[in-house]
């Protein structure tokens, strides 16, 4: 049963990485494309999490802290970009 329900939140998880790339790609302002690559990171970090359930394995783990690390650093940087002109004071 696990087995079957881990498949069906792989789909689900494709389907949503699709349409977030969809809304990068085609999205019609700048913060609504921010929006979708935070929203990326964080169904990418779902689908290494889910993967490494799959396997039983816990090293998978690491690597979804580290991307969310990666995440949060580079949404605040563009943001920060955004508003200001510069990254660095």
């Amino acid at each position: 049963m696990l087995e079957t329900v881990i498949l069906v939140v792989f789909a689900m998880i494709g389907v949503s990485l699709l349409l977030n790339l969809w809304r990068l790609l085609v999205g019609p302002s700048i913060p609504d494309r921010i929006l979708a690559l935070d929203t990326m990171y964080i169904n990418s970090i779902a689908l290494i999490i889910l993967y490494g359930m799959s396997l039983g394995t816990t090293l998978y783990f690491e690597a979804a802290l580290l991307i969310a690390m990666l995440g949060f650093v580079s949404t605040v940087a563009v943001c920060k970009y955004l508003l200001r002109g510069d990254i660095i004071e």
